[in-house]
């Protein structure tokens, strides 16, 4: 499994960082983890061909996580002439609150061929779901954006991945990320509490009881950034390239 992060950061380009999206590429899989706002931006900084993308993933519905559809969408009908299949799935209400964010940014944009198929799935919560080879897990979590938020679990050819999504601490990511090649957590602050968000305390108490392989912390505000060290996680940083290999306990990272 080869992740790469497009973006880490939170809403408010803390660091200087892009919205959240995660490449992802395991066997024939290839697929994006949140496509936030800056997200094809990024896909062009680091060399990642949109084209080669066959799902998007995604967490919740607000525009730092799903916010670049609508360019993704429109650069594959115009400027990378995409004619592969794409699917996209996500929280319930995804197909609407996208049809509406699409005519918003760029009205007429849903009226016309896109030229390649397009499918949008609603994930249910604590249901797998096969998309494109890769088994999809959602767990639902603590995080408003007028549709259930999720903390995702992907498994492809016997390696998995867990995302937490935005949330505040819950037993619930126990279960999502238990025992997983790589748990990527958002942890917003240090130790400060802020509603709906976890901090890099609350997280680490319950790190052994996850017991997951590889710890990613991301979506850090400037508080969080500001701490120089955190023991038992590595700290996510745009452009970065994670070599992952289950039950051999090779790891790497790559630039």
């Amino acid at each position: 499994m080869r992740l790469q992060v497009l973006g880490c950061g939170d809403a408010f380009g803390s660091g200087g960082r892009f919205h959240t999206c995660f490449h992802v590429s395991a066997g024939s899989a290839s697929f994006l983890v949140d496509c936030g706002a800056s997200s094809l931006i990024a896909m062009r900084r680091f060399g990642v061909d949109p084209n080669t993308i066959r799902t998007v993933l995604i967490s919740h519905l607000h525009g730092d996580h799903f916010g670049g559809l609508p360019f993704l969408l429109l650069d594959a009908q115009f400027v990378s002439r995409r004619t592969a299949p794409l699917k996209i799935a996500g929280p319930p209400t995804l197909p609407a609150r996208l049809q509406v964010l699409r005519e918003t940014m760029f009205p007429g944009s849903t009226e016309t061929d896109l030229g390649f198929p397009l499918d949008i799935v609603e994930l249910e919560p604590q249901v797998t779901t096969q998309v494109n080879g890769v088994l999809v897990t959602a767990y639902p979590v603590r995080h408003p954006s007028r549709a259930p938020s999720f903390a995702l679990r992907c498994q492809v050819e016997h390696r998995a991945l867990c995302y937490s999504g935005d949330t505040e601490w819950g037993p619930v990511l126990i279960e999502a990320a238990r025992g997983a090649d790589l748990f990527i957590a958002e942890c917003y602050t240090f130790d400060r509490p802020v509603p709906f968000h976890s901090s890099w305390m609350s997280l680490r108490e319950h790190l052994q009881e996850i017991g997951a392989k590889r710890v990613l912390l991301t979506h850090m505000s400037t508080d969080m950034l500001e701490q120089v060290a955190i023991d038992g996680a590595e700290r996510a940083e745009d452009g970065m390239v994670l070599e992952i290999w289950p039950d051999t306990g090779r790891q790497g990272t790559g630039a």
